[in-house]
């Protein structure tokens, strides 16, 4: 197979179809596509994941409505200087609402809508939330670039003083997340502004948030370059890119540190001397859009995912109908158990046929005459090792374990990843 098969084998967009993880429809709309079965038990089990990783951070959830009045994002900059990418305003009686292009004014409010002390400090606030950006159809394609977007989003308010570590805290949770998914950045870029009037004016603000972030990137000891004209409108930007099969590359994953929405939403907190201070406002995603994200595991695994997050964990397989019974039982005790596992019966085709339909499961198991009478599963790996007959109790108990371990690993003798 050479590179152009290779890269074409792996394209989320045929591999997503064919797997069964998403499709469109042309009365949907371009850029809106919708999750099947198994692509949402995918979708449902990364943004489960980037909540408890979120949780054990010191992170505090929240739910925003997808709808603002326009005055919301006046009051924010996106109208000024975000509008040309966002839908257009709907008129509801004398107002005017608009679907969110970000989710940051509504964090912005729910800040304001509270006072707070130097003591509540660091407030880590989070969200899976919809956005809408309003693309092209010519830029559409698959998951990487759509309309609707699920965001990986949070907003850590901080002290100045709490900034730096605020912000290294964000790469790091970045860093292990890419180890659990099995990824890797290609780069770390500090995105900068560029010619033009896109960007908010206060120059001093401009320096100091970039002198933070190049703080933030030389402590950590990550090589990064400079990129100028990439910058969000309201401030500078660590974006860490990953790279597809096809060479392209794109921001998965940010950290930002704003100034400008502290100030212009009027934000404070009551300091040790008594007094009211502006925080900052350090912007994040872990995985970014749940759309892109899942896109790159696609393309980086080939739809063959880590343990935890694959569709189907575990596939047994009875060699005729005389071992249904107990593969049945095998299916129970693993979903019981919290694992994700499906009976492959005679019905669906020879045993050839139904171990080559779930070659992408991490774990096949096995049951014939022999293992149905002693209580075993013959045990196949993904990649074609054969750990051998375990009895059904104990297979259950690793697929488990090493489910919860994450990570890319299939058997605990592996190496680490």
């Amino acid at each position: 197979m050479n590179d152009h098969d290779r890269d074409r084998h792996h394209d989320h967009r045929r591999l997503g179809r064919e797997l069964g993880l998403f499709d469109t429809d042309p009365l949907m709309g371009a850029g809106l596509p919708y999750w099947l079965p198994d692509g949402a038990i995918v979708r449902h089990t990364l943004e489960e994941y980037v909540r408890q990783a979120e949780r054990a951070a010191g992170y505090r959830h929240v739910y925003s409505p997808v709808l603002g009045k326009r005055e919301l994002y006046e009051l924010s900059g996106h109208w000024d200087h975000y509008s040309e990418d966002m839908f257009p305003p709907m008129e509801l009686g004398a107002e005017q609402v608009v679907l969110r292009p970000s989710l940051c004014p509504h964090h912005a409010l729910i800040y304001r809508s509270r006072s707070h002390s130097y003591r509540e400090l660091p407030l880590r606030i989070a969200e899976l939330g919809g956005m809408y950006r309003s693309e092209p159809s010519g830029v559409l394609g698959g998951l990487t670039r759509v309309r609707a977007i699920q965001l990986n989003d949070a907003h850590v308010f901080c002290t100045l003083e709490q900034t730096v570590e605020e912000a290294r805290a964000a790469l790091d949770l970045i860093g292990s997340a890419y180890a659990d998914l099995g990824i890797r950045a290609s780069r770390y870029r500090l995105s900068l502004p560029g010619e033009g009037g896109r960007y908010v004016a206060g120059p001093g603000l401009w320096r100091r948030a970039t002198a933070l972030l190049r703080e933030v990137l030389d402590g950590s000891g990550i090589a990064y370059e400079e990129a100028e004209g990439e910058a969000a409108f309201y401030g500078p930007k660590i974006d860490v890119q990953i790279t597809d099969r096809a060479g392209r590359e794109a921001t998965l994953s940010t950290v930002q540190i704003d100034f400008h929405q502290p100030e212009r939403f009027g934000l404070h907190y009551v300091g040790a001397d008594g007094a009211r201070h502006r925080p900052v406002m350090v912007h994040r995603s872990v995985i970014g859009s749940v759309e892109r994200a899942v896109a790159h595991l696609v393309e980086e695994h080939g739809g063959a995912f880590p343990v935890w997050l694959a569709p189907v964990q575990l596939a047994v397989l009875p060699v005729s109908g005389a071992q249904e019974e107990p593969a049945a039982e095998l299916v129970r005790r693993a979903v019981a158990a919290g694992l994700r596992a499906e009976l492959a019966g005679p019905e669906q085709g020879s045993l050839g046929a139904r171990v080559r339909a779930a070659r992408l499961a991490p774990y096949q198991a096995v049951i014939g005459e022999r293992e149905a009478a002693d209580g075993l599963a013959a045990v196949r790996l993904r990649d074609g090792r054969r750990p051998g007959a375990l009895p059904v109790g104990e297979l259950v108990r690793r697929i488990g374990e090493r489910a919860a371990a994450r990570g890319v690993r299939l058997w605990e003798s592996d190496a680490p990843a």
